[in-house]
């Protein structure tokens, strides 16, 4: 029992002291085997991969990454997401790690793009789920990324708004973005206790970056898991366009599924994870 006891206390030590120094990540380390990186999206903490580390752990090491303003994670007073990219080169660096697979939900894919667009570090694959290289894009008619701001009355209403009303606008994002009703509490629940000026200027960090050309970059195998929702049609124009650039990919969209696709159809989206993996 006293070999046992001491064991997880050198586990937590360890999850708690490999992203030691950076302030704009917390990464916690379970499993062993291939190391894998796990990046959530937007307002979510690491525990978006519960469900996924249990199936995965005992053949991969997790690297499961929670980001600054999100969670228990202080927020930053500097640049949020050119901060957040640069801890994960330095996460990497730091800890030696080699023949990377990334799996990314939305804001998280964007940034396993934008890692393997750099080339800094050996990254075998990437998995990306439902997400864009330019979100912005996708949201605002003749993009330009120049031209985006967070000093705008969208904003600025965000960060006045009362915590009753960003309740409310949290439960409504998560039934719009989740059909699976178990999981609406805890996706708004993200949103509610997330750093308010985190997730506005975080939000327009993400419209401004544009990786559409930094795709030819990228040599490392892509597979992205497109929210096939309302119907396929509408979003593979999309999908196709935006990553034209990307030389190894292979599209494979989830039908009757919203943007949190490991909530909705969870037994395809662990198959094709393991494939991944494998």
């Amino acid at each position: 029992m006293k070999t046992i006891t001491t064991t997880i206390a050198l586990l937590v030590l360890f999850s708690l002291s490999v992203s030691a120094g950076l302030q704009s990540i917390k990464v916690e380390v379970k499993g062993k085997g291939k190391p894998v990186l796990l990046l959530a999206g937007f307002t979510c903490t690491g525990d978006v991969w519960d469900e996924t580390v249990l199936e995965i752990s005992e053949t991969n090491e997790c690297h499961i990454v929670t980001y600054a303003g999100f969670g228990d994670v202080p927020a930053l007073d500097t640049l949020w997401l050119q901060t957040i990219k640069q801890d994960l080169d330095i996460y990497i660096e730091q800890n030696n790690i080699e023949d990377l697979s990334i799996i990314g939900h939305s804001m998280g894919g964007t940034l396993a793009l934008w890692l393997a667009s750099e080339k800094k570090h050996h990254i075998r694959n990437i998995l990306v789920i439902d997400a864009l290289p330019c979100m912005g894009a996708l949201m605002i008619p003749n993009y330009s990324s120049e031209t985006i701001s967070c000093d705008t009355p969208y904003a600025r209403n965000l960060l006045s708004m009362s915590d009753s009303d960003f309740s409310g606008m949290a439960m409504n994002y998560a039934k719009f973005m989740c059909k699976n009703t178990s999981k609406h509490e805890q996706i708004a629940n993200w949103i509610k206790i997330s750093d308010r000026k985190t997730y506005v200027n975080g939000y327009f960090d993400l419209l401004k970056l544009d990786l559409r050309k930094a795709l030819s970059k990228v040599d490392a195998s892509v597979t992205i898991l497109a929210a096939a929702n309302p119907s396929k049609s509408m979003v593979e124009k999309t999908y196709n366009e935006q990553y034209t650039l990307l030389k190894k990919k292979e599209f494979i969209y989830i039908e009757d599924s919203a943007h949190f696709i490991m909530y909705d159809k969870y037994d395809v989206y662990i198959e094709k994870v393991k494939q991944f993996l494998d």
